[in-house]
Formats: structure tokens, C-alpha cells, sequence
């Protein structure tokens, strides 16, 4: 199975949260990198892993917990369409 790449989303508010998922992922089998942002509320896990045991790995930490959607991550890629009445 090829490294796979799963971006959540999960609730943390202090370093207390952040190291309770660290401790998680830490022990999780297959993981071979992760990245914490506290700030984004952004955690991105990668390695011989699959999205949904991931998932249900950090939620025991019992932060709030979810994939981050696909549309957070191409906002910036989004342009507005023109308007189409005109003035």
C-alpha cells in the first residue's frame, strides 16, 4: 500500500491538546510523519495508514475531530465567476 496523506481537522486549544493527539499518532501503527497545527486547527498524518482509522485514532483523544473538507484546502484556488448582469 502506497503513503497516503489524510488532512483532519481537529479541535485543540492548548499544548495540552496538541500533545494528547502527538501521543496518539505517535503509537499509531503504519504512521511514518505527522504535522500539528494548532493554530489551523489543521492535522495532517502521513504514512501506511487508512483516512477513517486515523480518524477514529485522534477522536479518542476526545477533541472534536473531523476530515478537513476539500473545499478549505482549494479556497484559495477558487476564483469568483464574473458577474453576468450588467450594470
Amino acid at each position: 500500500m502506497a503513503s497516503e496523506t489524510v488532512v483532519l481537522k481537529v479541535g485543540m486549544s492548548c499544548e495540552g491538546c496538541v500533545g494528547a493527539v502527538k501521543r496518539v499518532l505517535t503509537k499509531m501503527e503504519g504512521v511514518e510523519s505527522f504535522n500539528i497545527d494548532m493554530k489551523e486547527q489543521k492535522v495532517t498524518v502521513i504514512g501506511n495508514v487508512k483516512p477513517d482509522a486515523v480518524l477514529q485514532t485522534v477522536s479518542k483523544t476526545g477533541k472534536k475531530t473531523a476530515f478537513w473538507e476539500a473545499e478549505q484546502e482549494t479556497k484559495e484556488e477558487i476564483s469568483v465567476p464574473p458577474a453576468t448582469a450588467t450594470a
